[in-house]
C-alpha cells in the first residue's frame, strides 16, 4: 500500500484530502505544517508527499525539497492556489514535482495521485 504525507494547513481541506484519499485505499498521514511533516518524514518511509505550498512553519516547497533531500524517491506533488510559485526555476522546488491548482475535484486528485504513483 502507498503511503502518502499529507501537509495541509487548513483543516477542511486536509480533512477532505485524507479521507478521499483513504477511500481510494491509501494510508495517509496528515499534518497542518510543514515542520511537522518534515519531522515525521525523516521518522518514516513514505511513497508520496502531498503538500500545500503557502503554509505556516515552512513552506511546501522547502518541505519538499528537504524531504527529497532524506529520500531521492519520494515523489512529490503541491496542490496550490499558487502555482506560479511552484513553477519558479528559482523556487528550488523538486524538478519532477507535480503542481495541480485548486481548486480541483476530489476525484481528480486521485487520478493524479494513481499516475504519480505509477510512473
Amino acid at each position: 500500500m502507498s503511503r502518502i504525507l499529507l501537509a495541509e494547513d487548513d483543516n477542511d481541506m486536509r480533512r477532505f484530502l485524507t479521507k478521499a484519499l483513504q477511500t481510494a485505499g491509501y494510508d495517509v498521514i496528515s499534518f497542518d505544517n510543514g515542520r511537522s511533516a518534515y519531522e515525521r518524514v525523516r521518522e518514516e518511509p513514505f511513497t508520496l508527499l502531498l503538500t500545500d505550498i503557502v503554509m505556516p512553519e515552512m513552506d511546501g516547497i522547502e518541505l519538499a525539497r528537504r524531504a527529497t533531500q532524506l529520500d531521492p524517491d519520494l515523489k512529490v506533488m503541491f496542490i496550490t492556489g499558487f502555482a506560479a510559485v511552484a513553477l519558479n526555476p528559482d523556487s528550488n522546488a523538486p524538478k519532477d514535482a507535480k503542481v495541480l491548482s485548486k481548486p480541483f475535484h476530489l476525484r481528480e486528485l486521485v487520478n493524479e495521485v494513481e499516475r504519480l504513483l505509477a510512473a
